[in-house]
């Protein structure tokens, strides 16, 4: 449901929003974000401009990318992490990607209580993805959130990926830094970890290693690491590390954010750092083009008459899928 104030942000003239936006005001980035997410084309249109208006205050915030199984403790370690930058001067905006939202409502709204420390710190900034959508529809509004975060003087982006599958690819294609969290115990560990996930890993964290854990998170650091080994890793600059946290009792978290700060100023000093954002651009572009294209194909009045005669066909073998996608172009025109 929109905000009751969010009418006010399609209101204002686009160099007051923007304005506003610069100035860090918290109310008109909440509804800035609900004008980005809203569907309406003439909202739509006035979102982009408003992104645009505002690219040349982006760039400049640290995006990391967090994921972890259920009950690895996200968003306690986000919490924690949050308020200990928070603390040290940074400003620290929270997002989440969730593909499972349409079914759930949205679980980062739990999170968002979870994280208490963080709800309620004026230095920070939580906000949920839309309730409904595609991924790639999600991601989307995502991107546009996170720019309008750091034109508004947020540093630091963390992104929270909170749904399974696809979406740990997608959050990795839109941040600087990937990290995946990891529970403690030797042998079982990686059972739920998917070689995809560790391919695009810029450091692992074990978590909950405080305690009677210690042990066990140590045994599980070190398969990790032998994991990590027999890959090859994204770039000869940076070779991911293991490092063992507990976000609950605070511990080895200063560490962490100091390996997101080391490989920033490594891929810096060799240009992979402007590099990969400039291709995370283009590919934006060229998901956004994809999905543009898709909504007209399946909007094509032609196109819907025919087409679950072509899905028939195709499912029983009467037609090729070749042919069925010939005569689709076709009746678009391509």
């Amino acid at each position: 449901m929109s905000s009751p104030t969010a009418p006010l942000a399609r209101d204002l003239s686009l160099d007051a929003l923007a304005d506003r936006i610069r100035a860090g005001d918290r109310a008109t980035l909440a509804r800035a974000i609900t004008l980005v997410e809203s569907r309406k084309p003439e909202h739509q249109e006035k979102a982009h401009r408003l992104v645009q208006a505002l690219l040349p205050d982006t760039g400049r915030a640290h995006r990391v990318g967090i994921t972890g199984v259920p009950g690895v403790g996200k968003s306690t370690t986000i919490d924690t992490l949050g308020s200990n930058l928070t603390a040290a001067g940074h400003r620290v905006a929270v997002l989440a990607v969730d593909p499972s939202s349409t079914r759930t409502g949205g679980s980062i709204l739990g999170d968002k209580t979870r994280m208490a420390r963080l709800a309620v710190d004026e230095r920070a900034f939580i906000r949920p993805s839309p309730s409904s959508g595609t991924l790639g529809g999600v991601a989307a509004k995502t991107r546009e959130t996170m720019l309008l975060c750091e034109a508004a003087g947020f540093d630091v982006i963390l992104v929270e990926t909170v749904g399974v599958g696809q979406s740990e690819t997608t959050v990795a294609d839109m941040v600087d830094f990937f990290l995946v969290l990891m529970l403690p115990g030797a042998g079982d560990e990686l059972q739920g970890i998917k070689k995809g996930v560790l391919e695009i890993a810029d450091l692992i964290a074990v978590n909950k290693s405080d305690g009677d854990n210690a042990t066990r998170a140590r045994l599980a650091a070190t398969e990790y690491r032998h994991a990590l080994h027999i890959l090859a890793p994204k770039t000869p600059t940076w070779t991911p590390p293991v490092v063992l946290v507990s976000g609950l009792a605070n511990q080895g978290l200063e560490a962490m954010w100091a390996q997101v700060e080391l490989h920033r100023a490594k891929l810096t000093a060799t240009g992979e750092f402007a590099e990969r954002r400039r291709q995370q651009q283009v590919k934006w572009m060229w998901t956004l083009l994809e999905e543009r294209l898709l909504g007209a194909l399946e909007r094509n009045p032609r196109v819907k008459a025919r087409l679950g005669g072509l899905e028939a066909g195709v499912r029983e073998g009467t037609i090729s899928a070749a042919l069925a996608v010939e005569e689709i172009a076709g009746l678009m025109g391509l």
